[in-house]
């Protein structure tokens, strides 16, 4: 044990026991022990979007809808704590993930705490059990398991979020086991208490009505990767997932007491292709909300009688390609979506209902050491919308176009 003078002077004056010093130094030594392997990383997002034409709304947008048009933003700052798991068959670790800034407010860390400028977008402990390959446990709060696109901007080929992003669940609070049957082929399967965002939500059946403890929310997912021997495929991915269950207090409505689930099912593509630099991909999502009716019970007749509860339902598909040159990267992300009325916009008249059509191509440079600095132009056409006042980006007008301008720092 080596101690400096000051250390030395305050134990011959009795102020402290060497054997406290020792004592300390060991703690000191396990604690910076057990963060070595502990990992801080994150982001910062930022982004200027200037929107054309008169309209005052825009419809399928996530996070540059029209209260970032036309200006700067800050809109998210991203930290991440982690000790991933090791090789070890009793391996251990956690994640974390905090966010700071406007975009944190779609991740609610508590239910009942409203929008805030905070979220916990992760927050597990995962092990690794050594049966076969290996199983590996989360349990806590994790992302969602379906999707092309993730909430953090920079890791899409697009700075804004598709049509089929916004259909999908965000987070859940439960437990996820993950299993590697093979080098290609992947199996993922969980419970969580509720389908949509928030910690410790419990599923509700309707507002004021809790669901049974039975009623969680269950996901399953399977995954294909194209390995070396592929040749020009290596790399190709199929990738399938369903979520389904009840939502929290937050997204439950109706006052009937019959079970309303939700469901989202998703199938994703990617294929890299001859030209060095260049893939394909391709997304669908579909989503079935239940949409309770109002029921009344008559304690007379014990006839229960009024509106059955209907479905609401939503469709996307997207289609990408990607094209990355030293440093240049262009992306163009073409999508469509179908849906029933209420989902992106309301709409008056006979048969009702949401139909949207974007194209979106975003051209990044890598100019400065972990930057990504990209423009993007943006454009939505209403397909199904009469003129009138009723489409969905303003009166009479059928398209959405805008220009943005986004610069992310990686840590």
């Amino acid at each position: 044990m080596k101690l400096n003078q000051w250390t030395l002077g305050l134990a011959a004056a009795g102020v402290i026991s060497l054997a406290s010093v020792a004592g300390a130094e060991e703690a000191t030594s396990q604690v910076l022990t057990a963060l070595s392997s502990t990992t801080l990383s994150g982001y910062v997002d930022t982004s200027a979007i200037w929107k054309f034409g008169t309209g005052n709304t825009l419809v399928g947008r996530a996070f540059d809808g029209t209260a970032k048009q036309d200006g700067f933003n800050l809109n998210v700052v991203k930290l991440t704590i982690e000790k991933p798991l090791d090789e070890g068959q009793w391996s251990a670790g956690y994640k974390t993930d905090l966010l700071f800034g406007p975009d944190a407010t779609m991740y609610n860390q508590v239910i009942g705490n409203g929008a805030q400028d905070f979220g916990i977008k992760q927050a597990y402990v995962v092990v690794r059990a050594p049966v076969g390959n290996g199983l590996d446990i989360k349990l806590g709060v994790f992302d969602t398991i379906i999707g092309y696109e993730v909430f953090e901007a920079g890791n899409n080929p697009n700075y804004s979020r598709s049509y089929g992003w916004q259909l999908e669940p965000t987070q859940h609070t439960g437990v996820l086991v993950s299993y590697r049957a093979l080098d290609y082929l992947s199996f993922s399967a969980g419970v969580a208490n509720t389908y949509n965002a928030g910690i410790n939500g419990r599923p509700m059946r309707g507002v004021g009505q809790p669901a049974d403890e039975s009623e969680k929310t269950y996901m399953a997912s399977i995954t294909l990767g194209a390995p070396e021997s592929f040749g020009v495929m290596k790399g190709a991915a199929l990738y399938a997932g369903i979520v389904n269950g009840l939502n929290n207090s937050s997204g439950a409505s109706g006052t009937t007491i019959v079970p309303c689930d939700t469901t989202s099912i998703y199938a994703g593509v990617t294929i890299p292709l001859p030209l060095t630099g260049l893939a394909v991909g391709a997304a669908y999502d579909y989503r079935s909300t239940c949409n309770q009716g109002t029921t009344f019970f008559d304690p007379e007749t014990g006839v229960r009688y009024g509106e059955d509860h209907t479905y609401n339902y939503a469709n996307a598909v997207s289609v990408y390609v990607t094209y990355q040159h030293e440093k240049w990267k262009f992306a163009n992300r073409s999508e469509y979506t179908s849906a029933s009325n209420g989902t992106w916009y309301y709409q008056a008249g006979e048969n009702p209902h949401n139909e949207l059509f974007g194209n979106t191509t975003t051209v990044d440079y890598a100019l400065w050491e972990n930057v990504i600095s990209r423009i993007e132009f943006r454009w939505d056409h209403d397909l199904a919308a009469r003129n009138g006042g009723t489409a969905p980006f303003g009166i009479d007008d059928k398209n959405a176009i805008s220009l943005a301008f986004n610069l992310i720092y990686k840590f």
